[in-house]
Order: C-alpha cells, then sequence, then structure tokens
C-alpha cells in the first residue's frame, strides 16, 4: 500500500498556494493524499512565521499534529514554510517529534525528503531562498471552492524595518506572464470563478524580468479568459500603483473593482522609520485618484499601531485619517517585534498594552464607517457568489456568498435568503435589505438572476 500524506496550511493565501505544490509534486510521484490525520503516515505542516501570534500558533500546530505518531497512524512529521526557514535548528533541536524542516526555497525537494525521513534520516534542507521556480511545479487544488489564488510573483525587495520577509522568502522574482495565463486557464477548466492574484508586493510585477511592471498588461490578457467572471487583487502597494494600472483596473470588466493596498501607516515620520517607500501626500492622492476615476471601487488598507517610536500625536493623525478616508475594508495590526529586523532594535518601542489599546481603538471606529457603508447599500442589488448552504428554513434556504466587494475570509459575506435550491459556485443577484456590522443580508432577486 502506498504511503498516505496530509498536508495541514497555516498563514496566508500564500503559503497556501505553496501547500498546492507540495502536493502536486508528491502525488506525482504516486503518493497518496489524505485529509484524514488519523490515517496518514506522513503529516507535512506548512508554517508561517511572520509575527509573533502565528509563530505561536506555528509551533502549537507542531505540538499537536506530533501527537499523532501517539493516537494516530503517523509515522514522519515534516515542517515546511516562513517558520522552518526563520528558526530550522531551533525546530530540530527543541521539538524532537519533527524530523525534517524544509525550509521556502527547497519545498520541490519535498519527494527526496519524504524518501529521507522514510529511512530514519533526521534532515534540515533550509536556506535556497531565491530558487523556488513556480513556472515550472505542478499544482494540485485541494479545495471544491470556486475560488483560487494564483501567486504571480514570489520574494520582496522593499525591506521594510519591520518586516522579515525578504529574509525568509528571498528577492522579488516575477513569473513569466504566458505561464500565469496558462496556470488561470488551467484552472477555470476545472470550474475555478474567481481568481486572485497575489505576491508580496503585486504592483511590482514584471519589473524584475521585464525591466517594466506588466501587472496591466497581464489584465488585460487575463480578462480574455472565456469562463473566467472574477480577476481580484491583492497585495498592490501604493509605491508603483501606476496611472496604467488603474486605467486596466477600470476597463476590464472582469476585473472586480476591488484594491487591497497595505499602507501601513500615515504619518511620514513614521513611513519612513518603517522603510516604506511613499508618503501620505502620496497615499491620499492615490484614493482620490481610485475613487474619481474607478466608479464605486472598493478599497481596503492594512495598518501597523504601536511602531517603535509612534507618538501619541502620530496615532491621533492615523485615526483622524481613518475617520476622514472611510476604508470600505480595513485591518490593523499590532506591531511585532521581529528579530533580525532593524525595527526591532530601535530603543523607543512602544508598550504592549499602548499597542493594543491603539490597535483597539482604529477598529472601534472602522466598526462604525463600515456599518455605516452596509446601511447605504440597503435596497441595492449586487451579483454574488454562492460558497455555501448554512441554513434550512420554513420561508426557504440561507447560503452564504460573496460580493465583488469581499475577499475570502478577510471580509464580509452576504446572506442569501432563496426560495429555491442554489448551486455553489453560481453567481446570482440579490438585493440587499439588511446588514450588519460587516455582512450584508438580502434575498435572491430572481427576475435579474443568471
Amino acid at each position: 500500500m502506498s504511503t498516505r500524506v496530509s498536508l495541514v496550511t497555516l498563514g496566508c493565501s500564500k503559503n497556501l498556494v505553496d501547500s498546492e505544490v507540495m502536493l502536486g509534486i508528491i502525488k506525482e510521484n504516486g503518493y497518496l493524499l489524505t485529509q484524514d490525520l488519523d490515517v496518514a503516515d506522513i503529516i507535512i505542516i506548512n508554517t508561517c512565521g511572520f509575527i509573533k501570534d502565528a509563530k505561536e500558533e506555528s509551533i502549537d500546530t507542531i505540538i499537536e499534529l506530533g501527537e499523532y505518531k501517539k493516537i494516530g497512524n503517523c509515522k514522519r512529521l515534516i515542517v515546511t514554510g516562513c517558520l522552518a526557514e526563520r528558526y530550522k535548528e531551533e525546530i530540530l533541536k527543541e521539538l524532537p517529534e519533527v524530523d525534517a524542516v524544509v525550509g521556502t526555497g527547497n519545498l520541490k525537494d519535498i519527494v527526496n525528503i519524504i524518501e529521507e525521513v522514510e529511512k530514519d534520516k533526521r534532515i534540515l534542507k533550509a536556506g535556497d531562498i531565491n530558487n523556488f521556480d513556480y513556472d515550472i511545479l505542478p499544482r494540485f487544488i485541494s479545495s471544491s471552492n470556486p475560488v483560487a489564488y494564483v501567486k504571480i510573483a514570489e520574494g520582496c525587495n522593499n525591506f521594510c524595518t519591520y518586516c522579515i520577509i525578504p529574509k525568509i522568502r528571498g528577492k522579488y522574482r516575477s513569473r513569466h506572464i504566458e505561464k500565469i495565463i496558462e496556470e488561470v486557464k488551467k484552472l477555470v477548466e476545472i470550474g475555478k470563478k474567481e481568481i486572485i492574484l497575489i505576491a508580496q508586493d503585486t504592483t511590482k510585477y514584471g519589473l524584475d524580468l521585464y525591466g517594466k511592471v506588466r501587472l496591466p498588461e497581464l489584465l488585460d490578457e487575463l480578462n480574455k479568459i472565456e469562463g473566467l467572471e472574477w480577476i481580484r487583487l491583492q497585495y498592490l502597494y501604493p509605491d508603483d500603483f501606476t496611472n496604467e494600472l488603474i486605467d486596466s483596473i477600470k476597463r476590464n470588466e472582469k476585473v472586480v473593482k476591488y484594491v487591497d493596498i497595505p499602507i501601513q501607516h500615515i504619518n511620514n515620520r513614521i513611513l519612513k522609520r518603517m522603510n516604506r517607500k511613499t508618503t501620505k501626500e502620496r497615499i491620499i492622492d492615490l484614493i482620490n485618484k481610485l475613487r474619481s476615476r474607478v466608479p464605486n471601487i472598493i478599497i481596503r488598507t492594512t495598518l501597523i499601531v504601536g511602531f517603535p517610536g509612534e507618538t501619541e500625536q502620530e496615532f491621533k493623525e492615523l485615526c483622524e485619517f481613518v475617520k476622514n478616508t472611510k476604508f470600505d475594508r480595513l485591518g490593523v495590526f499590532a506591531y511585532s517585534k521581529e528579530e533580525d529586523t532593524p525595527a526591532a532594535n530601535f530603543e523607543d518601542q512602544v508598550d504592549e498594552i499602548v499597542k493594543e489599546e491603539r490597535k483597539s481603538i482604529i477598529m472601534e471606529i472602522q466598526k462604525q464607517i463600515s456599518f455605516e457603508k452596509n446601511r447605504e447599500k440597503i435596497g441595492n442589488i449586487y451579483k454574488v457568489l454562492v460558497e455555501e448552504q448554512i441554513e434550512k428554513t420554513e420561508d426557504g434556504l440561507i447560503y452564504l456568498g460573496r460580493s465583488y466587494m469581499d475577499s475570502p475570509e478577510i471580509d464580509g459575506l452576504v446572506y442569501i435568503h432563496s426560495k429555491y435550491s442554489l448551486n455553489l459556485g453560481d453567481f446570482v443577484n440579490v438585493k440587499i435589505f439588511d446588514c450588519l456590522e460587516y455582512d450584508l443580508i438580502g434575498e435572491i432577486d430572481h427576475e435579474f438572476s443568471e
């Protein structure tokens, strides 16, 4: 009987893509894939190591899944991903249940590593962070969800002072445009309706490979793919957000009018200390351009509060900016002091309690903004992607879905009331009649639904 392999993914969508590439390699080499941890002979944990909370979750999961060596069929435990790249020696030393540690650039070697651990060898393979080529590797799509992520580049050259990513993911490497198009076509052929383009910094796509940014051109080509309904953009740094990109988002009807732009802060001194390559003035100008040139665009951002040296006045400036700008979607992180980053050595660290208080204040401001924006949508009809049936009532069925305004797992949902059964993965028109702080509630408008 073939060896059965189970893989658990932690962290972001970029990690999910890595896991699906590993699964593709494993499957091609004759191993059986299983989601049942009880029967798996080998368990792989693809970890996140970006900030403190993610690291703690990764370590807890390694310890938890290590128990399957006692209570299940598991004979080998392999740790991969960002935590493995960042703390390779420590993991092998401190966690004896781990049989192999595999860094971010060595995932392509996963089958050789499985073969080695099956010979009772303990393996450490990491440090090859610049040599992972997505263009030549298979991918096993692990979900029947109508959404798929496509990584258009790997690594990062920004070196923000708070961020460890360049040291664990390597330099920025764009994929060939032809290979991205080929991958998206294959995903559409197996039923994917929405493609989400991701990278550490999506706006820089093509700069290293072609000598110029080619995201607008990529969108133009993807827009031509028959059967593809939605193209969504995430991780768009404001530094390289060009007028050409705005025009491409506007003219391509399959590109949803939604942009995820992590600005992190708005005070110029803090931005400079973060080594962000932009300013308050440029950020405000970009937001104004997007809203004036792309009707009904949804703008999501991410902020960091409590960065070393952030004064009360600079935090108030950020609060006022959030109040005035009224982002459609917004997430906040309390600054995480990460070793081997310049900011970890800054002397003026902010107290943990203050950081958490500032995070709560921003989220309270945004909660009210989100609720007000949702109330404005009552009475409108939106195209919604049906993703899950959650309840059956006397009056019909209730489903969960998303409009163009929401990314999976990080944004809100649409609760869909329908008198008739819907197919998961279908698009329907939903008339909104109520709302929550982050979610919308509506009913099928059968007259206009597809």
